[in-house]
Formats: C-alpha cells, sequence, structure tokens
C-alpha cells in the first residue's frame, strides 16, 4: 500500500513537472514589461528610475 501511495505520487509530480515547462500565455509580454538593465517592473511608456532609457537599455 506504501509502495502505490508513493509511486503514485511520483507520477503526480511528473505531470505537475510537465505541465509547468509549457509556455503561459503572456509570459513574453511580462518579460517585455521588465527593465533591462534592472529588472525591476516599468509602469507605463516612460523611463525607469534607475536611469536606463524608454526601452531600458544602456545609454
Amino acid at each position: 500500500m506504501l509502495i502505490k501511495a508513493v509511486s503514485l505520487f511520483l507520477v503526480f509530480i511528473a505531470v505537475l513537472a510537465m505541465f509547468g515547462k509549457l509556455r503561459v500565455p503572456g509570459q513574453q509580454r511580462l518579460q517585455d514589461a521588465r527593465c533591462k538593465k534592472c529588472g525591476r517592473f516599468r509602469i507605463g511608456k516612460g523611463p525607469c528610475s534607475c536611469g536606463a532609457g524608454k526601452t531600458g537599455k544602456k545609454g
């Protein structure tokens, strides 16, 4: 009985790992909202408070 429970648990964890590898819709949009220099989220269209430009690139 204990081996059956452990094996079911391992199968459940494997299925969760497979679903975790899937791409989440909107993930790229969230990455684009981060500043490329400091990694903080930019709110609005203005520059980041770290001094990076509008797109987050140095310069």
